[in-house]
């Protein structure tokens, strides 16, 4: 059981539905979210906190030592089930361990008001719509947080 998320540094995002931009950012992160069966307050607390505190933008001497919080960026949330997906056996993904979907929407949302509470400009996407996101990621800076993983 856990929130899984991807974080990626990026210099600009957007998140288009039916060829309709529904959220962008500039510099900041973009996350994708995936919820698993069981997740709760607490996993969500644990994500929010590593997202707003991650320490990978670059400092005056280039070394990855801000937030997305010091920097003033932004945050483009993408729910992301897919995340779940187990393919273990065979090669085609199961997602039995994913959230169901009202749970999934409730941290999914949960997820983006305690970002918002934490001073961070957040644009989404549209849970369970198949969306378009583009990015720019910038470095390439990609990392996977994962609740269940804390210690």
């Amino acid at each position: 059981m856990k929130v899984r998320a991807v974080v990626q540094r990026v210099t600009e995002a957007s998140v288009s539905v039916d060829s309709k931009s529904i959220g962008e950012i500039g510099v900041g992160l973009v996350v994708l979210l995936g919820v698993e069966k069981g997740d709760g307050e607490q996993d969500c607390n644990y994500i929010v906190d590593k997202i707003a505190c991650l320490r990978i933008f670059s400092d005056d001497q280039g070394r990855m030592n801000l937030s997305v919080r010091d920097i003033g960026g932004g945050v483009l949330m993408i729910s992301q089930f897919t995340l779940l997906g187990d393919v273990r056996r065979g090669r085609r993904p199961s997602f039995t361990d994913a959230a169901e979907p009202e749970v999934a929407d409730h941290l999914y949302e949960r997820c983006n008001t305690n970002l918002r509470a934490q001073g961070l400009a957040v644009s989404t996407g549209m849970f369970r719509a198949d969306m378009q996101v583009r990015l720019t990621n910038d470095g390439p800076v990609t990392i996977l947080l994962d609740s269940r993983k804390r210690f």
